[in-house]
This record gives structure tokens, C-alpha cells and sequence, in this order.
């Protein structure tokens, strides 16, 4: 049997995308509106429906070590609850004998002073043990955390849509955008419905699903570009469905190669909270991504409808038959 198996991939495909394009918008649609509504529901600041972590909700973050002994995260909890600390949050972290701390010290109480009195009650009631990370973000400073992640995302993709329109035409700009902005609204919607911790971790994973999908994009929008050019006499519908197939393996590669090392980040970091996160986000991201490139930029073109590149190339007035006989040519 031949390795690797990616060998055994069809170097050309026949596949109609177009065709199923109107139930596919639906589906987007649908998940679009109820990952905006899982966001934003129920309305509470700064967050909504997101479970933001300390960077955007404010409070303090402790790991600590009991090593060699396993750290007894009940008394962890009780102790934290006992001092009066709001939203009180204990976890396994890394080995048996560490642990992930959060929690929200009362209006009116000093930030420093709750956590060494935290320190000195941790240290009473589970013996010697090494405190590796302590942090403590005001809801000041995470209400700014907040606003500058969510405006990094939309200077982003603003300057995509630039970029675009200037590169290829306002009509792929706009299929560009659309398909970004649906790969972001459902990855917000899969931290709302799975509860993932929203941190600074997350804006870094969601700006990078947005330039990984914005290059899966490009691909295939020059592609059509290209096309459009070349076969004068065929209908855009078709011309996009060549585009793609004509890109396909190299998609299908590139998602496969960035899914197996996101898997194994995901399995091998489901005990370190942000490595876990960011694994599982990117994984997510790296599907609809390759989904929204085929299923909603290209099909928006039909939409919007695009203007024939005007420079005569020597295939002008290939026909539809010609070209698919092109693509089967060995």
C-alpha cells in the first residue's frame, strides 16, 4: 500500500458545488442567526452569553502546586468560599498535584490584599505549596481587554475587504468579507454552546481562523478570476464550480495537515485550559473556513454577478465541454 495516503487524493474532481449553494445558504443563515443569539443571550456585560475569562470579566487567576502531593480540590473550593469571593472557579491543571484557580474578589475589597489573604488560607489548610502564576486584571482593564479584541477583529476585517476589492474587484471583496464574518459569528457561537473560556487566547485564535480563511479564500476567488478570463463563453455558475475543483486537492490537503497537528494539541493539552481552547477553536475555524470559501464567498459572486476580465487570452471562446475535456486531459 502506497504512502503517504494523500497519494491516493484525485488530482481532478467533477463535483457541483453551485447546485446545492441555495440549501447551503439556508444552513448558513440559520447557524449564523442562532450563534449570534447563543452570543448575545442573555445580555449581561461585558460578555453576553460568552464565558469570559478573567482578561475580559475582571478577578484573579491562581495555579498552584502541592507537589508531591495531589492537591485536594474540594478544600481548595471550600476555602475560596468561605473567604466570601464571588464565582469561585477550581480545576485539575496539568498534573494530580496542580491547580487552576479563579475567582471574583467583592466590590470595595483591594485586589492585592484578597489575594495574599487567599495565599495565606490556601497555604493553612493544604500545607506547603508553590504558587507558579498569579494574576489580577480590574474590571477596568478587562472592560479595555475586551473592546480592543473585539476591534482588532473588525480592523481585520476591514483591511481584508480592502485588500480584496483592490486585488480582485469589489464583488470578491464582498464575498470575502461575508464568508470572514460567517467563519466569526459561528465561531462565537461554538464558545457560547460549548462554554469554552473567552480570553485573549481566543481573539488570537479567531484572528488567525480569519487569515487562515481569507487565504483559503483568496485561492479560490483567483481561481475564478483566472477563469473568467479564459472560457469567455461559459456561465459564471459553471466557472465556479471549475474554480473550485480545480483547487480542491490543494484545500483538502492543506485543511488535513493543520487538522492533525490541531488534533494532537487538543488531545495532548485537554488539561491546559488555553492550549485547549485555542486547539479546538482552530480546528472548528480551519472547517468552516474551507466550507464558507466554497459554499458562501463563491456563491456570493453569483449574486452580486461580476464584470468579464476585458484581456483576450488565446483560450477565448473555450465552451463548457472544452474546458471539462481540458480538466479530464491527463
Amino acid at each position: 500500500m502506497a504512502w503517504p495516503l494523500i497519494k491516493h487524493l484525485p488530482d481532478k474532481t467533477n463535483f457541483r458545488f453551485v447546485g446545492p449553494a441555495r440549501i447551503a445558504a439556508v444552513i448558513s443563515v440559520l447557524a449564523v442567526i442562532a450563534s449570534l443569539f447563543f452570543t448575545l443571550y442573555p445580555p449581561r456585560p461585558p460578555c453576553g452569553g460568552l464565558n469570559c475569562g478573567v482578561d475580559f470579566k475582571g478577578g484573579t487567576v491562581l495555579e498552584l502546586s502541592t507537589a508531591p502531593r495531589p492537591v485536594d480540590l474540594g478544600a481548595v473550593r471550600g476555602t475560596l468560599d468561605r473567604l466570601g469571593f464571588g464565582d469561585v472557579q477550581v480545576q485539575a491543571f496539568g498534573s494530580p498535584s496542580e491547580a487552576l484557580i479563579r475567582f471574583e474578589v467583592p466590590a470595595g475589597q483591594n485586589p492585592a490584599q484578597a489575594v495574599t489573604r487567599a495565599r495565606g488560607e490556601l497555604v493553612r489548610v493544604l500545607g506547603p505549596t508553590n504558587f507558579t502564576r498569579v494574576e489580577v486584571v480590574g474590571p477596568k482593564v478587562s472592560g479595555e481587554l475586551f473592546r480592543s479584541g473585539v476591534t482588532a477583529l473588525f480592523i481585520a476585517i476591514a483591511l481584508m475587504l480592502l485588500y480584496i476589492w483592490f486585488r480582485f474587484g469589489l464583488a470578491f471583496g464582498v464575498g470575502a468579507v461575508v464568508a470572514l464574518f460567517h467563519d466569526v459569528i459561528l465561531t462565537f457561537g461554538l464558545f457560547a454552546v460549548t462554554n469554552l473560556e473567552f480570553t485573549l487566547t481566543s481573539v488570537a485564535a479567531l484572528l488567525t481562523i480569519i487569515g487562515y480563511s481569507m487565504n483559503d479564500t483568496v485561492v479560490v476567488l483567483d481561481r475564478v478570476r483566472e477563469n473568467l478570463r479564459k472560457y469567455k463563453k461559459m456561465k459564471l455558475g459553471d466557472i465556479i464550480d471549475l474554480s473550485v475543483n480545480e483547487t480542491l486537492s490543494r484545500t483538502v490537503v492543506t485543511g488535513l495537515t493543520g487538522l492533525l497537528a490541531l488534533g494532537v494539541m487538543a488531545v495532548f493539552g485537554r488539561g491546559v485550559g488555553e492550549l485547549f481552547t485555542f486547539s479546538v477553536a482552530m480546528i472548528f475555524g480551519i472547517i468552516i473556513g474551507t466550507y464558507s470559501s466554497i459554499f458562501v464567498a463563491a456563491p456570493v459572486l453569483l449574486v452580486l454577478g461580476v464584470r468579464r476580465g476585458e484581456v483576450e487570452t488565446p483560450a477565448q471562446g473555450v465552451t463548457r465541454a472544452q474546458a471539462r475535456a481540458a480538466l479530464e486531459r491527463p
